[in-house]
């Protein structure tokens, strides 16, 4: 067997998130049948991360097999894989990597963008999160920075999750302005289900004065999802960036 990693990118707003479910479009599903089509051969994909109905990526990677007997993979496979695709699901490029790559455990970090928009803009409805309310930016950043210096997270996570501990490192958390948008970024090692939407949520609390930045400590301390803010809408969440050694991408089929 050879191992792939395909690199593509999604409007959210179209799928029922990444991983296949019954009765449901997914990003999943979709490539899996276009790439079964491609390669002749039954593929399955085990995706980087797995994004929630609505949420948008501009970088999202999965690893896939193919038999060592299949049609060579290059450029050509991008064509048929994008004409096959719905518009709204985009392949950019195919690497060949070793055969134990995992692409969900050696990406050594991910990063989201959360946008909102201070003025009602129809071009933004279904990208960014339309929140009219003045916020202190200054005291939003200073409140994001405590992220950095905690690894526990449970008081983020949707309380029915699989998952073995609750522990993050945050990398970098911060706010910034541009124009009529405010734009969160927000880079770890690894995110639990809901987490980045439910910390956006207590940001802005903490931005619209009715929290403090002692609060949030609390919260987190809290180990409880009940005492965090609310989930924010999905549609203002965007997966930006995959990050993997720089080897990974050493054997490019797509050039």
């Amino acid at each position: 067997m050879s191992r792939y990693l395909l690199q593509f990118s999604y409007d959210g707003g179209f799928f029922h998130g990444f991983q296949i479910q019954e009765n449901a479009i997914t990003v999943q599903e979709e490539l899996e049948k276009a790439l079964t089509k491609v390669a002749g051969v039954k593929v399955d994909l085990v995706g980087s991360s797995r994004t929630d109905a609505g949420v948008h990526a501009k970088q999202q990677f999965a690893h896939f097999d193919l038999p060592e007997h299949s049609k060579p993979v290059n450029l050509d496979w991008l064509y048929r894989l994008n004409r096959i695709l719905p518009d709204t699901l985009a392949v950019q490029a195919i690497y060949q990597v070793h055969k134990d790559f995992h692409a969900r455990f050696e990406a050594t970090s991910r990063t989201y963008e959360y946008h909102i928009s201070q003025v009602k803009n129809p071009y933004l409805k279904d990208y960014a999160y339309w929140f009219e309310l003045h916020l202190d930016l200054q005291a939003m950043n200073q409140a994001a920075a405590i992220l950095l210096n905690h690894r526990d997270f449970q008081s983020f996570s949707k309380v029915k999750t699989d998952v073995n501990t609750f522990d993050c490192h945050i990398f970098r958390a911060e706010w910034r302005q541009e124009g009529n948008q405010l734009i969160f970024t927000i880079q770890a090692n690894r995110f639990l289900r809901g987490m980045v939407r439910a910390i956006v949520g207590t940001l802005l609390e903490i931005g619209a004065g009715k929290w403090t930045q002692d609060d949030l400590i609390r919260i987190l301390e809290a180990k409880d999802r009940k005492q965090a803010g609310r989930a924010v809408p999905a549609h203002g969440l965007h997966l930006v960036q995959v990050a993997y050694p720089e080897a990974t991408f050493a054997s490019k089929c797509s050039s």
